[in-house]
């Protein structure tokens, strides 16, 4: 992987290690756990979290962050749902490490009035 083919992803649900789809990211780099600024809410969608941003009751969201090449963030585009636009690849702050620009996560396009509000973490597995 050369630097310019590679992308920071925080993931934060079914894409950590040890979760259903963490093979997907079987062949690019984990970088270290992390934790975003506190404009965050998860919520439940049943088998996967949903990321979106909340500036006025936001928390702190912890996941990890990983290094990726253009062919993995190719296939995590289609794997999220991109261009049925489930979830939209967009800039997030993280607090910790301290990395403040040029880091991507997946965040949920869809209604969330209706689904239960998470904590800070992401722990069903499926």
């Amino acid at each position: 992987m050369n630097d310019e083919s590679q992308t920071l992803i925080f993931v934060y649900g079914t894409l950590k290690r040890g979760f259903c789809r963490a093979p997907f990211l079987s062949d690019q780099q984990f970088l270290e756990e992390a934790c975003t600024a506190p404009h965050y809410a998860l919520y439940d969608c049943g088998a996967y979290p949903a990321l979106v941003k909340d500036n006025t009751t936001g928390i702190r969201i912890q996941g990890e962050l990983w290094r990726v090449d253009a062919r993995g963030l190719e296939l995590l585009d289609e794997v999220e749902g991109v261009a049925e636009q489930l979830y939209a690849r967009e800039s997030i702050e993280l607090e910790s490490p301290l990395i403040s620009t040029g880091v991507h996560a997946y965040f949920y396009l869809h209604d969330v009035s209706q689904l239960p509000r998470l904590g800070d973490c992401w722990t069903r597995q499926t």
